[in-house]
Parts: C-alpha cells; structure tokens; sequence
C-alpha cells in the first residue's frame, strides 16, 4: 500500500502489528531544519542522562521540547511543564515538528494528533533503550510517533506482555514509527547503537518521540 505524504512523495507502508507502521524516509523532510533546531533546543535545555527510580543512569541523552517534557528520577516517570534542571519552560515545539508528527499520524491512520511533548533522545555509540511502555501519558487513545535520524539502530517491537516476542526492526534516517490503538502499550526498545558515521547527523542517533502527554 502507498501514500501521497510530505510534498507528494510516495513513500511505503509497512504494516508491523494492528496499529503499528512504519513509514520509511518520511522524516527526511527535517534534514534542512533539524541541526539548528537540536542547537537550540540543547542550548535551553541540554541533553542529560536521566537516573530511574532504581538508581539506574539511563544511557540514553534525553531533553524536550513542547508544554511538557518526561522526566524521570528516583521519585518516578512523570510529565513536567518545567525543566527540572533548570525550572525554565521546555523549549517550545518547532513548527516543522508538529507538521512532520501531525502528518505522520495522520497517514498512519490516526487524523488529528496534536502532540504537546516531544522527547528528544540521543544516542551515541553504546546507547541502548531496554523494553519498556510507553504509559506515563493521561490518554491512550493517542498514539506515538518515533522519528529516527542520524546513525542506523535496531528497533525492537514487542506484545503487550513483556516476554512477548519481539520484532526486530532496522531503522534508518528519516524512518518513522506510528503505534496506537490494539498496539499502544506495546514493549518497545533499541538496541545497542553500532559505530559509524552519517553525513549529517555525525556519530550519532536523534530519536524525536511525539506524545501527547495530557
């Protein structure tokens, strides 16, 4: 199946579960924005290693941009309209974000999705992301829409039960994966980032996670 998406491109839909797609290159229309966009994002507010409720240092870089950014502490996972770090606003969502998670959804079969928070995650060789729900948000009936820049990673998409068995997925530059309905709290992760290099995002992964966080 195609369809007309981001100045009439075509672009294939893969199918990955009931309520899950993958939308291949659809996020390429950011290449010409998105160097700025993290540089002003980071530069309000910086990329940082979040340490769970256990005492675990999550790998992963992560910042935010929109009304509410995720957080996570020793006290818990959580929404924040303010950066804990520090106490300032998150940076406003750029425009071409929300057009770009808008119009993914809606191509994904979810019409109307106005996100209010995008993670940003960074990962540098190394970095991984272990299985886990996406469940900190007021609404399921939204759905996530993950973009992937920079460096290639292996996507894992799983059930609805942790030892579900787990798709694994190559994701390159620009690709986008759109989950909701039967497949919203679905397990999902990354694994480790392999070295190398790509010709605009350098020696690493960018992951921009559309929510709607309340």
């Amino acid at each position: 199946m195609q369809f007309s998406l981001f100045n009439d491109r075509v672009t294939p839909k893969r199918v990955l579960v009931e309520g899950a797609v993958v939308l291949p290159g659809a996020g390429q229309v950011l290449d010409s924005p998105i160097m700025a966009i993290l540089d002003d994002v980071q530069t309000t507010a910086p990329f940082r290693n979040m340490i769970t409720p256990g005492g675990h240092r999550m790998s992963v870089g992560m910042t935010n941009c929109g009304s509410f950014g995720w957080v996570a502490d020793k006290s818990g996972y959580r929404y924040c309209p303010t950066d804990p770090t520090t106490g300032q606003p998150w940076p406003v969502m750029p425009e071409p974000f929300q057009r770009l998670a808008h119009s993914a959804a809606h191509a994904a079969g979810y019409p109307g999705f106005a996100p209010d928070s995008c993670l940003i995650n960074r990962y540098l060789p190394g970095a991984k992301l272990s299985l886990h729900q996406d469940k900190d948000e007021a609404d399921y009936r939204h759905p996530i829409v993950s973009v992937s820049l920079g460096l290639p990673a292996t996507f894992l998409f799983g059930g609805l039960d942790r030892k579900d068995p787990t798709q694994k997925i190559p994701l390159r530059h620009g690709d986008i994966v759109v989950w909701g309905g039967a497949s919203r709290l679905s397990f999902h992760g990354v694994r480790a980032l392999k070295q190398g290099t790509h010709a605009l995002m350098g020696t690493q992964r960018i992951n921009l996670t559309f929510r709607k966080a309340v």
